[in-house]
């Protein structure tokens, strides 16, 4: 009986702990990530926003049916973000979680954006989507190495981005 005992104990111990870690990483991936990424992306600031991508990425717009590497999916974001600048075109990104699962060297996270696009003397608009995501962290800092989105057929909603977790 006192084996069962100090055999809960410690596994309750164990998973505090993997929790904490966990969570640890979550917060690092925040910062070298997900704060950065919506910064740059928001700036139309191509280089920083490629800056918390790995090299070897994997791009991967699902509705689209493509794969890009890293040099591709540059090209591709700086000439959408000379088109919207030259458009006069804002945009904001925010991120919600519904996953996120975290190593000390892997992560792999699930969630869902919203970007909000307002053209010259035009409402806001905002569009909703799926993200899936794996990082790893490489010379202590953590990188996107596969990044997907979807819009699910358009049926990702505000209501999905509401019932999901915020950043923190």
């Amino acid at each position: 009986m006192k084996h069962l005992i100090l055999l809960i104990i410690v596994s309750a111990w164990s998973f505090k702990v993997l929790a904490q870690d966990e969570q640890k990483e979550q917060k690092e991936i925040n910062q070298q990530v997900w704060l950065p990424f919506i910064q740059a992306f928001n700036s139309y600031n191509t280089d920083a926003f490629m800056a918390v991508h790995h090299k070897d990425l994997a791009r991967v717009p699902r509705d689209s049916k493509q794969i890009y590497t890293f040099t591709q999916y540059k090209k591709q974001l700086e000439e959408g973000d000379l088109r919207s600048r030259n458009q006069n075109a804002k945009r904001t990104i925010e991120l919600r979680f519904l996953e996120r699962i975290a190593t000390t060297t892997q992560a792999f996270e699930v969630g869902i954006y919203k970007t909000t696009v307002t053209q010259p003397q035009t409402e806001p608009q905002s569009f909703y989507g799926k993200f899936t995501v794996l990082l790893r962290k490489d010379g202590g800092v953590w990188k996107i190495v596969m990044d997907s989105d979807t819009s699910e057929k358009n049926s990702i909603s505000a209501n999905d981005f509401i019932a999901a977790a915020g950043i923190d």
